[in-house]
């Protein structure tokens, strides 16, 4: 059985949450009210409600040479999707980070690259070299 995650966050503005993930990353949107929206992230339920500021205290971590959030959350799709989607954010005015490859030349070796949202989220989309590798250790 292939399952599908549902994740629910706080956001500051559910019409500039709306406006990101459907303009800017294509996502179609589900159900929604004037205080929440669901967002299909390849097939996942992401769940935004209006709620105000809300503060992550994070630190940092290192993987290889690169600094990474360690609150974030991501999606692994194909390289053609991966491909696509970089090239779509690099011509519009978001703020990408440039694409890195992870573990390079070991197990788990994948492509990566962050975006963050209106509400300071940041989302990583990654292709890994290896589908069978994604668990394997």
């Amino acid at each position: 059985m292939k399952s599908q995650f549902h994740l629910a966050l706080p956001c500051e503005d559910i019409k500039e949450t709306e406006k990101f993930y459907s303009e800017v990353l294509g996502m179609p949107l589900g159900r929604q009210t004037d205080t929440w929206v669901d967002v299909n992230l390849f097939n996942n339920q992401l769940t935004f409600t209006q709620s105000g500021t809300f503060d992550f205290k994070y630190k940092n971590y290192k993987l290889d040479d690169n600094v990474l959030p360690s609150f974030h959350f991501g999606v692994i799709v194909s390289i053609e999707t991966w491909g696509m989607l970089y090239k779509k954010l690099l011509q519009s005015n978001q703020e990408v980070t440039t694409e890195v490859t992870f573990m390079e030349n070991k197990i788990g070796e994948h492509l990566s690259f962050f975006i963050t949202d209106p509400n300071g989220y940041m989302i990583e989309f990654k292709s890994f070299k290896s589908k069978k590798e994604i668990f394997e250790t």
